[in-house]
């Protein structure tokens, strides 16, 4: 749930940075980055359910940052008048990549992961 609560708050705010920065990431409107940053949230908590472990740190982040580019140009080309190129969801996962990095060392830290079966 602390995953859930980190990736909610700071991944629309990844996408909304993304837009800002990026000539290649455009919204039409203020609230289809946020609608992406949090559906990447939810897709984001379930890949980290499956893949998160102690000694899995980068593997899942690396996981999250690719499962997160092809999320992004999938669903942000889905709004009419938005448009993000290959690029610009790359450069929108790497934003997005390097906060989860930290939020799953956080969790790996505290022993918040699943442990082996």
């Amino acid at each position: 749930m602390t995953s859930l609560f980190f990736k909610i708050v700071t991944f629309p705010l990844g996408a909304l940075l993304a837009a800002w920065l990026f000539a290649n990431v455009n919204f039409e409107h203020y609230y289809e980055p946020i609608l992406v940053g949090l559906l990447a949230a939810v897709v984001g908590v379930l890949v980290e359910y499956v893949i998160l472990r102690k000694g899995t740190l980068w593997l899942s982040t690396f996981s999250d940052v690719i499962i997160n580019w092809v999320f992004l140009y999938v669903v942000a080309n889905m709004f009419e008048g938005a448009y993000v190129t290959v690029w610009g969801a790359l450069l929108t996962s790497l934003i997005i990549g390097a906060v989860d990095y930290f939020i799953h060392y956080y969790l790996i830290k505290n022993g918040l992961v699943k442990k082996h079966a």
